[in-house]
């Protein structure tokens, strides 16, 4: 087995490969996936000399444990975490040289849901339908990491970038979701789109990759027959029969029944990425269709 891997210590709550994703597959019933915070994650890439499509790791609340089985450069961003190279405190959001064998510690999140962890080379899985995302609706690309999996590496890039550090955006205090509203706010009351724009809303604990669910005020229909299935878009904030709004996120269905009141834009959507459960979201309609 080749030297230019990674080997896997502690695998994290849910730790995924994920890159730029598969977009023009919706066709075909295939999400477009990709890393749910992709500024950071490109960022991270900028910061080892990968070019930005390289796959990362993604990792959720508690980090993760590699132990590369040669020198390699990595830079860990995204949510602020502690990092340690064999015990030893690293520089988070800059490029850190760790030798083989040793164990790079991404600790838990400070604050934010979703750290990025990128290796020179990039992670060399092999791809399907153009990406090596792992797309947990649909089950494409490599399974969620596990102790013990080893994560092939590309080749070592030519140059690093000369950058030793850049600024990253703090997660959410309150996440703002800027809406154009439509195709379906038609089926709702006036007093639910007064709500809907108005009111404010949390982030459910039962959100995840697929999407970002919220708590707060149910959103009565004036429309009460079903409506057949129809393309989902990411960022489309569909209402099911609770009446509590579902972004769509990367991992999002490409197909849904429930109506779609509003679509965020897609610049708020890596902010969403990193909103933790209890933060405050509004919804702020900018336009309709």
């Amino acid at each position: 087995m080749t030297d230019r891997a990674l080997f896997v210590v502690r695998a994290g709550a849910l730790t995924t490969v994920q890159d730029r994703g598969r977009p023009g597959y919706a066709h075909l019933g295939v999400p477009r996936s990709g890393a749910l915070d992709a500024p950071a994650a490109a960022l991270v890439n900028r910061l080892v000399g990968n070019p930005p499509e390289a796959a990362v790791l993604e990792t959720t609340v508690n980090g993760c444990a590699l132990r590369p089985g040669c020198t390699v450069t990595v830079a860990v961003g995204g949510a602020p975490c502690a990092v340690t190279v064999d015990g030893r405190p690293a520089a988070w959001g800059a490029p850190v040289r760790v030798p083989t064998g040793a164990v790079l510690e991404v600790g838990a999140a400070v604050s934010g849901l979703r750290g990025y962890v990128a290796v020179s080379g990039g992670i060399a899985v092999e791809p399907v339908l153009d990406s090596r995302s792992t797309d947990l609706l649909s089950g494409l690309g490599p399974a969620p990491l596990t102790k013990g999996t080893v994560l092939p590496l590309g080749p070592e890039p030519a140059q690093h970038t000369r950058v030793d550090i850049a600024p990253q955006p703090a997660p959410p205090a309150e996440l703002v979701l800027r809406i154009t509203l439509g195709p379906r706010d038609g089926w709702f009351t006036p007093e639910a789109m007064r709500a809907f724009t108005t009111r404010a809303y949390r982030v459910s604990p039962a959100s995840n990759r697929i999407g970002l669910r919220t708590e707060g005020p149910a959103l009565e229909r004036a429309v009460t027959g079903e409506l057949p299935s129809e393309g989902m878009v990411l960022g489309a904030v569909q209402v099911p029969p609770d009446g509590r709004p579902v972004v769509f996120l990367a991992d999002h269905p490409t197909t849904g029944g429930y109506p779609v009141i509003g679509v965020v834009r897609a610049t708020d959507l890596p902010a969403a990425a990193q909103a933790v459960p209890g933060t405050p979201v509004r919804f702020v309609a900018v336009r309709r269709w």
